[in-house]
């Protein structure tokens, strides 16, 4: 399992490669995760279904990858997905308004998120044959954090996104998941056209 990841990438310079039951698993994945963001930002509740099938799906890519963080982050997607499929659907989605938080509960999720981060890490640096520890255990400590102010829907939970989806580029291309890498490309910039409509609709409602 420890040179599965290399057969899933893409090179220049090798022919290319059979559709292998991983590789099928990892762009099942992405199609499904684009199409979540997409309706995330339409605020669609049918998001919270393709994130769900997607994080699990997900979630045996980063076992077999040895990214345990990452696991338990899409785990924790799983359960995110229902909290906010019911979230949304109990308050109405369109009638669900977007929201800012005020810089104190940033302050006090970004620090509660380094110690956390600091804590994981150092678990699977020291327990695990873990890869990357703690740059995986700060990618998923604070996923967690956007993902909960997706539920909510936080407008500055896309910034937050945005810089976990520049740093997950690098974090899955060095791990040989090329796909995902493009995956994470594609996300930032739409994280930026997400972040922009829902500033838009909040200064909308409020006047702005």
């Amino acid at each position: 399992m420890d040179d599965w990841p290399l057969t899933i990438g893409c090179s220049c310079h090798s022919p290319p490669q059979k559709m292998t039951l991983p590789l099928t698993i990892e762009i099942a994945a992405v199609v499904t995760s684009l199409a979540y963001l997409v309706l995330l930002m339409q605020q669609k509740i049918a998001c919270w279904a393709f994130g769900i099938v997607s994080s699990m799906l997900s979630i045996y890519l980063f076992i077999a990858t040895k990214l345990y963080s990452d696991a338990i982050l899409y785990s924790y997607y799983v359960v995110m997905g229902f909290y906010g499929w019911y979230h949304w659907n109990q308050r109405g989605a369109q009638g669900f308004p977007v929201q800012q938080w005020p810089w104190r509960k940033h302050i006090a999720a970004i620090g509660v998120g380094v110690v956390a981060a600091s804590g994981l890490g150092w678990f699977f640096a020291s327990k695990t044959d873990a890869n990357n520890a703690f740059a995986d255990a700060f990618n998923a400590i604070f996923s967690f954090i956007a993902t909960y102010l997706e539920t909510q829907k936080v407008v500055e939970g896309w910034i937050y996104w945005i810089l976990i989806n520049i740093f997950s580029t690098w974090l899955y291309y060095q791990r040989g998941l090329h796909i995902y890498a493009a995956l994470m490309v594609v996300y930032a910039i739409l994280s930026v056209v997400g972040f922009v409509r829902w500033r838009g609709e909040y200064r909308l409602a409020r006047g702005g």
